[in-house]
């Protein structure tokens, strides 16, 4: 007699009869999935992850810049909103020197030209001027009264030119850590600016909507750029010719316009967006300029005619890019994470870069140009290697 308190008689054999059987179906083996090709499914997917040769893990918070040494081929710095900055070397995960002492976000970092000096600028209004070689802190520039937008250093000099939220751009010299000029004019925050590559004028761009063209040696105001046909919103980025004469400039009302930087005339503008504009640049050995957008669009556009050469499709909205020398190809960052290198010829996109898990932020190619450095929200820096895109 069986025992219904006996779980080894309950959970014994269970036979069927021929009434007990609802329904019948025949099963091909081939339909039966294979737990191989599950593993190998669920590996690949994970491999999407990474296609980096380097990952900068040193900052806890998100990042927003990240520049290239001119002169040293693995020196990068970084910057996020963990308040810090960092020297670090591709290659050398484990080496890294820590840029203290600012109280709230970097957000913008330039070498000089000569490789000697890093400038770091922060959400806190202060500039700290870095010597390259031992990330020593060499001054500290005060002014502003609100927080720094971007600094720019003169391409033949030590001299560091930054611009404020407080609608002020300011000069100094960075050998002598003292004040040189105060540039005023614009009604609300700097958001972009530089020097011409000759070094001979300023040109900086507003949330108020206009250009200003400045001479650095006595801040006389040259030039407002301002009303129709020009931007009706805040400018966004700008982006100044190798011979000094014209000034690209994107804005948040999605236009791109170009300027005669000696008359402050608009001389063209550039009308195929339909979202902010987030980055401008022009290529070094073509006659051609790059406009990235929200929109989800990449314009590669022939200067000659003012006219689109290609028009690429680009998940997520553009938000930084950086040509690649003076060789056909363009990077960009996405919103989606991803990094993309484009044929600007083509406008085919040769290759995407897998690994960050948040927007791109910034873009740096090393002075190699053996690698391409990418910030993200997702806290790392990721390198990129690109030595076969020449």
């Amino acid at each position: 007699m069986n025992n219904p308190g006996n779980d080894e008689d309950a959970h014994g054999e269970v036979f069927l009869d021929d009434e007990d059987i609802i329904h019948e179906i025949n099963v091909d083996e081939e339909d039966l999935p294979d737990a191989d090709e599950d593993a190998e499914s669920d590996t690949e997917f994970g491999d999407e992850a990474d296609d980096s040769m380097h990952v900068f893990t040193g900052h806890t918070g998100e990042l927003y810049t990240v520049t290239c040494s001119p002169t040293d081929a693995t020196l990068v710095a970084t910057g996020g909103g963990d308040d810090k900055g960092f020297l670090w070397r591709i290659g050398q995960g484990d080496w890294a020197s820590e840029l203290q002492g600012h109280k709230d976000s970097v957000n913008s970092l330039a070498f000089s030209t000569d490789g000697q000096l890093l400038a770091s600028g922060s959400l806190d209004g202060v500039i700290q001027v870095w010597d390259s070689s031992s990330g020593n802190l060499k001054c500290t520039l005060e002014g502003p009264g609100e927080s720094i937008e971007w600094v720019r250093w003169h391409p033949r000099g030590h001299l560091v030119l930054a611009g404020s939220e407080d609608s002020t751009v300011w000069m100094w010299n960075a050998d002598r850590s003292a004040y040189l000029n105060m540039f005023s004019g614009h009604g609300a925050g700097v958001t972009c600016g530089d020097f011409t590559p000759d070094g001979k004028t300023i040109c900086t761009g507003s949330k108020d909507a206009t250009l200003r063209i400045w001479n650095p040696r006595n801040g006389e105001n040259i030039h407002v750029v301002r009303g129709h046909p020009y931007h009706t919103e805040e400018l966004t980025c700008l982006t100044i010719s190798s011979d000094s004469t014209l000034a690209l400039t994107g804005s948040v009302d999605s236009s791109v316009h170009i300027v005669n930087i000696t008359t402050g005339k608009v001389v063209a503008s550039l009308n195929a967006h339909s979202d902010s504009i987030e980055c401008v640049s022009l290529a070094v050995s073509f006659p051609w300029a790059a406009t990235g957008s929200m929109d989800q669009k990449l314009v590669i556009w022939d200067l000659q005619h003012s006219s689109p050469r290609n028009t690429c499709d680009h998940e997520g909205g553009v938000t930084c890019m950086s040509w690649l020398g003076a060789s056909k190809y363009l990077a960009t960052g996405g919103g989606d994470g991803k990094v993309r290198l484009w044929d600007s010829l083509s406008g085919d996109c040769v290759r995407t870069f897998s690994g960050h898990t948040a927007c791109i932020q910034s873009l740096a190619v090393s002075a190699n140009r053996e690698f391409l450095v990418s910030a993200s929200v997702d806290g790392t820096a990721r390198v990129f290697e690109i030595a076969e895109f020449q």
